[in-house]
């Protein structure tokens, strides 16, 4: 079954040129994180280093971009980076990439070498479809802080996902909560990458097709579909 994305219309008025590509897989195996996934993982740091070629991650076109809409509902952009900027950074760091398990890393890889916000969710945990919204401040946030579970409350007009349940990831896809996130028993994904002007729709299409490809090679016989880019301007 399909599962539903929406965005709001405040979001899409916030933020004009935001395209998405959904890709939904099922049959899906993952397991902890291999030789294979570190080698891409640290390709795609090679990557990322010709792409910027000495720009700082936030110098990139795009990366500014989602700085202002960052700044636009709130947000302090050099505190709470977008996903795509934060793995940036490590990437380039002595630290490097961090490994998660099978299907993270490989989602991370292609964030890091298109220098694009990438995330995914387990279908199985979610409650309803997805939306992208502008919240209010009451919506539930359940996160782990010092080893324990608590509930958090996005700020009012922050822009997060949520399904049913609750908020899935805040500050757009800053953090996500760990519900839906993917783990080692996770068979079903949908995995979502995300765009603003002046990011070419070709672009994240080429990444999406990239990850798709990934997928195929790691669970074959998954069933794997791309779903067509929602633009809106």
């Amino acid at each position: 079954m399909t599962l539903t994305l929406t965005v709001s219309d405040d979001v899409r008025a916030l933020a004009p040129g935001f395209t998405h590509v959904a890709i939904e897989a099922h049959g899906l195996v993952n397991g902890p994180s291999s030789e294979a996934g570190s080698a891409l993982l640290d390709d795609a740091a090679r990557r990322l280093a010709v792409r910027l070629d000495g720009r700082a991650p936030h110098e990139d076109p795009h990366m500014a971009a989602w700085r202002e809409t960052y700044t636009a509902f709130g947000s302090k952009p050099s505190r709470t980076r977008n996903s795509a900027e934060a793995l940036a950074k490590r990437a380039l760091s002595d630290a490097g990439l961090p490994r998660i398990n099978l299907l993270v890393d490989l989602y991370n890889a292609v964030s890091v070498a298109h220098l694009i916000p990438v995330g995914g969710e387990d279908i199985d945990r979610i409650e309803g479809g997805m939306r992208l919204i502008r919240a209010t401040g009451e919506e539930d946030f359940v996160t782990v802080a010092g080893g324990e579970e608590t509930v958090e409350h996005p700020d009012a007009g922050e822009v997060v996902w949520r399904d049913d349940a609750g908020v899935t990831c805040r500050r757009w896809n800053w953090r996500q909560g760990p519900r839906t996130r993917l783990t080692e028993r996770t068979t079903s994904g949908i995995f979502l990458l995300e765009s603003l002007a002046p990011m070419p729709v070709a672009e994240v299409m080429a990444a999406a097709e990239e990850l798709a490809d990934l997928l195929a090679k790691f669970s074959p016989g998954a069933d794997i579909a791309v779903r067509a880019p929602e633009s809106f301007v």
